[in-house]
């Protein structure tokens, strides 16, 4: 976003990126942690100056947001714009769903949304030898919908490897009717068919109201009960706590096409928003949109400040890989504003898609880690 901006707005025009820290991980690798083929440090992303020349760099934590008055307040001082963007992300929550945490602290439980935890996990995954292991979307929304399900794949793929995939049962445990159920039921469908040939069970409408992690099970809101050996889980998500007051439960309203939030010169992309889509439901949380959004933004910005720019118009286009092991990957790609509801296709697994992720991850490190 900053970058765009940069390319769009005079010299003299001042971009302030605020982040409490320019020291993160690729999130499109941390499954390829979990599953052992990278180290975390082989995918941090730590943008420097060099990565966005004309931008100020300003590290510091966000502590409040005060969007009508276009001020950020911050431990580092207070901020005032003429135009802001907000991109705060998701919050990671497993305090929401009781017992998850502890269950998590006391080892019969882990996730896969940061760095520390995928490698946790893999590491458990290597010393399960017999049992189950569930992979649980704990509530609704989350970040990337694939992930849970590449998450099955990859843990089944590792434990094969292992020597123990026939003694270790993987199921998937969601909330959903289907997988990705945004992106129609077909894909959905499709989905459930490559669990099914990977040996990968699929529970659905499930929807857990507390972990017993030192009994190592699940209760489910209907009364009904679930063991496991291994919890690999998608903890509950929040927004982010600066922002309040600008619609969506908590999550940030956002235009379907121009990204804005209805308060004057003020954006928001990413994981803190909420774009509805023309058949009700939310737009993914997945990085793809993200990067989408930004041009769009930098265009109503400069628009804003009295520059011209082309119109801002995102069109909901996106893709996804689904990685399922032995390096191979399908890939669901379509426009998901199209009406009445997202047009997606979901294409068969290939080496080539694989590729092509590998590739995304490596284009993506070499642009911030100059």
């Amino acid at each position: 976003m900053a970058g765009r901006l940069r390319e769009r707005l005079p010299d003299d025009d001042r971009i302030l990126l605020i982040d409490r820290s320019f020291d993160g991980t690729l999130g499109l690798s941390l499954l390829w942690i979990m599953r052992g083929w990278r180290a975390a440090e082989d995918v941090r992303v730590r943008p420097t100056a060099a990565a966005l020349p004309g931008v100020e760099m300003i590290e510091a934590s966000v502590r409040l947001i005060e969007p009508e008055r276009r001020v950020v307040r911050t431990d580092a001082g207070d901020f005032h714009c003429d135009a802001m963007v907000i991109a705060l992300g998701a919050d990671l929550a497993p305090s929401l769903t009781p017992g998850l945490a502890e269950a998590i602290e006391a080892g019969s439980a882990e996730q896969f949304y940061t760095a520390e935890g995928a490698s946790s996990l893999h590491g458990k995954l290597r010393d399960l030898r017999e049992g189950r292991l569930v992979v649980l979307i704990a509530a609704l929304p989350f970040k990337c919908p694939a992930a849970p399900f590449e998450a099955a794949f990859l843990a089944a793929d590792l434990l094969r490897e292992e020597g123990v995939g026939d003694r270790v049962r993987v199921d998937t445990i969601t909330p959903d009717p289907l997988p990705m159920p945004v992106a129609g039921p077909a894909v959905g469908r499709a989905l459930v068919g490559m669990l099914d040939r990977y040996g990968i069970g699929f529970l659905a409408q499930r929807a857990v109201e507390k972990v017993d992690g030192d009994a190592r099970e699940l209760i489910f809101k209907d009364g009904s009960r679930e063991g496991f050996d291994l919890l690999a889980v998608v903890p509950p998500h929040r927004p982010p706590a600066a922002v309040a007051g600008m619609g969506g439960g908590g999550w940030i309203s956002v235009d379907s096409r121009t990204l804005a939030t209805g308060i004057d010169g003020v954006w928001a992309l990413g994981d803190a928003t909420l774009l509805s889509l023309p058949n009700g439901k939310p737009l993914p949380k997945a990085a793809v949109f993200a990067e989408g959004a930004a041009d769009v933004i930098a265009s109503g910005v400069a628009r804003h400040l009295g520059y011209v720019a082309p119109e801002p118009w995102f069109t909901g286009y996106g893709s996804c890989y689904i990685e399922l092991g032995g390096h191979q990957a399908a890939k669901g790609e379509g426009n998901f504003l199209e009406p009445p509801a997202p047009q997606v296709t979901l294409y068969e697994p290939s080496a080539r898609f694989h590729q092509e992720k590998a590739d995304q991850e490596a284009d993506w490190l070499k642009r911030w880690n100059v």
